[in-house]
């Protein structure tokens, strides 16, 4: 008989909905005969003003004022706030997701995201259902205190930091399995240098040219512009390819630019399927430091170079890059070019990163993540 499993998310950024997606391909490639997997949006008929203040207001608050959202992420820090900001969300959703649990009746539920996880264990206590809870934390380093306000279901980590803080604020052991992080099932290894040049051939650009990649999340890299005009000042010789992901308005500006100047070396990206092969064919990724991007960097055998990052959410993430000698941190807009082009310019440094990615031993956790949820 078929198991049919519930995979919950939200769409506040891509950190949630990529693991979920990665999760899910891979149990229904292996486990197609005996399981179903049901992604589903929890928000899904919540209403438009849940919608707009959690999932607007995070995209918003990205690309106008992050500070923002640093200060909303402070204040739900402190417990009595965290408490009543997942009431009021909860309220908001939980009747339609009990309305999906009681009409489906689930083998099993994995949660990837933090505003989830009180109205799904409400729902599961209320009418005394036995259906196994699983909480997928998607910040690797540095997790929301949301996230383990309630300590009884199983918690999925990825990394050792987090499992220490989770058996420090009084989680069970055996509640808290540490996997490494995961990712879509391409980004397991490093293409090869034929392959690489293949495609840099097929999307038009000279294989003996290098590439500098500026890549943010699905909204573009913060402060894309100030960026890209960095880059193309003093005309160089190497590519700058920009991937603007859903921001028009950055896309529009590039596009301006590129036309006005007769920038033959910038190539312009609005939001594509094809993320992987850009970053496999650029020698060096400017980025934000979302888990999933960096991580997708990472085990591309690429070298992050690091502008910008969200405080506190993604400043684990940053540290980890930083403190372990896997890419550069710079904060200065003006000194990301020289920085960036001293790199491609200097043999020995250029390996003394890549080695270094080498040698952390990064792998991607689908597969085990995927055979723990199956077989626990």
């Amino acid at each position: 008989m078929q198991q049919n499993y519930l995979f919950l998310y939200l769409k506040t950024g891509g950190g949630h909905l990529a693991p979920a997606k990665s999760v899910a391909k891979y149990i229904s490639a292996k486990y197609q005969n005996n399981i179903h997997i049901d992604l589903f949006d929890g928000f899904t008929n919540s209403g438009k003003l849940i919608k707009f203040f959690v999932e607007d207001g995070y995209r918003i608050s990205q690309s106008v004022a992050v500070w923002t959202f640093e200060l909303l992420y402070a204040i739900n820090k402190i417990k009595p706030v965290a408490l009543l900001t997942t009431v009021i969300v909860s309220h908001f959703i939980k009747k339609n997701l009990e309305a999906k649990i009681l009409k489906e009746n689930p083998s099993k539920i994995v949660i990837f995201h933090f505003f989830l996880i009180k109205p799904i264990l409400e729902i599961i206590r209320s009418n005394n259902l036995k259906i196994p809870v699983m909480v997928v934390v998607t910040d690797p380093f540095t997790a929301h205190p949301i996230w383990f306000l309630d300590k009884s279901p199983k918690f999925i980590v990825f990394s050792q930091r987090i499992k220490e803080h989770c058996l420090n604020i009084g989680i069970e052991k055996s509640r808290v399995a540490h996997f490494p992080f995961i990712l879509d099932e391409k980004f397991t290894q490093p293409l090869s240098p034929e392959k690489t040049n293949k495609i840099k051939q097929e999307l038009g650009f000279d294989p003996q040219r290098k590439i500098i990649l500026i890549l943010g999340g699905g909204d573009g890299i913060p402060k894309g512009k100030r960026i890209l005009k960095s880059f193309l000042q003093d005309n160089p010789d190497d590519y700058v390819a920009i991937v603007c992901g859903n921001n028009k308005e950055l896309y529009n500006k590039a596009e301006k630019m590129k036309e006005k100047h007769q920038l033959h070396n910038l190539k312009l990206y609005a939001f594509i399927d094809f993320v992987h092969e850009l970053i496999s064919i650029a020698e060096i990724v400017v980025t934000k430091c979302g888990a999933s991007t960096f991580m997708e960097i990472l085990l591309s055998g690429k070298i992050p170079v690091i502008n910008n990052y969200i405080w506190e959410q993604e400043k684990g993430n940053m540290e980890f890059v930083r403190d372990n000698n896997l890419g550069i941190y710079e904060r200065d807009i003006k000194k990301l070019p020289l920085k960036t082009r001293s790199l491609l310019r200097d043999p020995m440094k250029l390996e003394y990163y890549k080695q270094n990615i080498q040698k952390a031993s990064l792998r991607n956790g689908t597969p085990q993540v995927s055979r723990f949820i199956v077989t626990t």
